[in-house]
């Protein structure tokens, strides 16, 4: 018979394959630069606002 332990391992086993496949894709590498505008930006961004990755996101959807 299983204890609190080994319920609490078996739904944190599976709590953890279900968010694996939920999760949003990682989308493009950071280049150092807005990848909207091209400003100059921290080595780990990608964009230097909402409205630059919002542009970018529908740009992608359009095939632009």
């Amino acid at each position: 018979m299983a204890d609190f332990a080994d319920l609490g391992a078996a739904r944190e086993q599976l709590d953890t394959e279900l968010a694996l496949q939920i999760r949003k894709p990682e989308g493009p590498q950071a280049t150092g630069y807005c990848l909207s505008c091209g400003a100059v930006l921290c080595a780990d961004l990608r964009w230097c606002d909402a409205d630059c990755r919002d542009d970018w996101q529908l740009d992608q959807r359009r095939g632009v």
